[in-house]
């Protein structure tokens, strides 16, 4: 279920304009070539990174510093959107479907990662929910008083933020105490969605912002100062940032020579024709429309 997860994510760069099978031929070859060796390092008791001493309870380098760092590479090679659409496209159509989206998968990724039922399962499930409550609000509150029109709150955010608190307690999840889960990274998250405005990439999930940078911040938050340092196993720190550095410079480059060589075979082109962007890609690829309407003449 991880690689599946995983993959997930780093397709979503490929919002409406990636073609289906290139994307399906991708997923494949990245997760065999990227996903298997980050958890390797990190899960396998042979794992380079295993015998250093990094933590990571959940996946927050195998999947979210790895997705979000691919996804990134997928989102240049791709390039924009064509404009066609207004720019609250960017904004999801269905908050049913962000808000289901948002809530049920945690607390089975978090709370099932240990394989067993128990106390630190149950605490594992406390510190994330704590983490996305703490994530919610204080996305809702910048929100507030940051964006315009001011003093809004949106289900949007409460979702964003939500899912920046549960990307930042992932790694930690199972190691952490209580109070640490509200030492949370969603902050860094928020202010950094511009960097997809400084690369001019096309990023309308924020794919880069909630995982890559989610997923480097928050174990260093909670498992290397709240849980580590401040009582003085300040190696952890070093062994965190070495998992962390490495998932994000190996990912990056060998996603990005993937992507380089599909996109050389003609057959394994990944962006859609314009023609099919502008007429959508459900239609383009599958023949069909997700929201199909009737016309009353």
């Amino acid at each position: 279920m991880f690689p599946t997860t995983a993959t997930t994510i780093v397709i979503g760069a490929a919002s409406e304009r990636g073609r289906i099978w290139s994307t399906i031929v991708f997923a494949f070859v990245w997760s065999t070539l990227v996903y298997d060796f980050v958890a390797c390092w990190t899960w396998s008791p042979d794992g380079w990174a295993a015998t250093l001493g990094t933590l990571d309870h959940a996946g927050g380098t195998p999947v979210h510093i790895a997705a979000g760092t691919s996804a990134f590479a997928y989102s240049l090679v791709l390039g924009k959107r064509a404009p066609v659409t207004h720019g609250e496209q960017n904004r999801p159509h269905n908050l049913d479907n962000l808000f289901i989206g948002t809530t049920l998968p945690w607390f089975g990724f978090n709370g099932g990662s240990g394989l067993t039922v128990g106390i630190r399962a149950a605490l594992v499930g406390v510190v994330t929910n704590l983490a996305a409550f703490t994530g919610a609000f204080t996305w809702c509150m910048l929100d507030y008083f940051l964006l315009k029109p001011k003093h809004k709150i949106t289900l949007f955010g409460f979702c964003m933020g939500s899912m920046a608190g549960l990307v930042c307690i992932t790694p930690g999840s199972g190691y952490i105490n209580v109070p640490a889960s509200a030492f949370f990274g969603s902050i860094s998250v928020y202010f950094d969605r511009k960097i997809k405005t400084l690369f001019k990439i096309d990023d309308p999930f924020d794919i880069f912002a909630q995982h890559r940078i989610g997923g480097f911040v928050g174990p260093l938050d909670q498992i290397t100062i709240v849980d580590g340092w401040l009582y003085g196993t300040w190696i952890q720190v070093v062994q965190q940032l070495a998992l962390a550095s490495a998932g994000f410079a190996g990912n990056f480059v060998v996603t990005l020579i993937i992507l380089l060589v599909m996109n050389e075979i003609p057959s394994l082109k990944l962006r859609a024709s314009t023609d099919g962007e502008t007429q959508g890609i459900d239609y383009d690829q599958f023949n069909e429309y997700t929201n199909d309407y009737i016309e009353y003449l």
